[in-house]
């Protein structure tokens, strides 16, 4: 199977102490934030890579959540979820994707994704 790794997130105590820091050390442009009334997550400029993105999380330190967009996520839930830990079952999200999150045997999160034609956001 074939994928394009296209959004990495780590998960953070205090947002804007992080964005703070992401910003100044490192030199990110903040490109969005969710949700817009009491932004929780925060994703950065990027160019030709995955989305590298923050979200606020009482379970912290995590180990992340890796995204994989595919062709064909209703095909790979029937083959993965009897197969490891379901995060997240299939679903379609209000940005015209589809989706599922499983987890690995060491916690790390893996979302599978299928984008509609029309949509940018997962």
């Amino acid at each position: 199977m074939k994928t394009r790794l296209m959004h990495v997130r780590a998960n953070v105590k205090k947002l804007e102490t992080s964005i703070r820091w992401y910003e100044e050390v490192l030199g990110f442009t903040v490109a969005a934030y969710w949700p817009p009334e009491t932004p929780n997550y925060a994703h950065f400029e990027h160019e030709n890579g995955a989305m590298f993105a923050l979200m606020e999380h009482e379970d912290t330190p995590s180990k992340g959540r890796f995204n994989f967009y595919v062709d064909d996520v209703d095909a790979l839930w029937e083959q993965y979820k009897s197969k490891a830990e379901v995060l997240e079952e299939l679903f379609s999200t209000k940005y015209g994707s589809r989706k599922f999150t499983i987890a690995d045997p060491d916690g790390n999160e893996l979302g599978f994704v299928q984008e509609e034609e029309s949509s940018g956001i997962e």
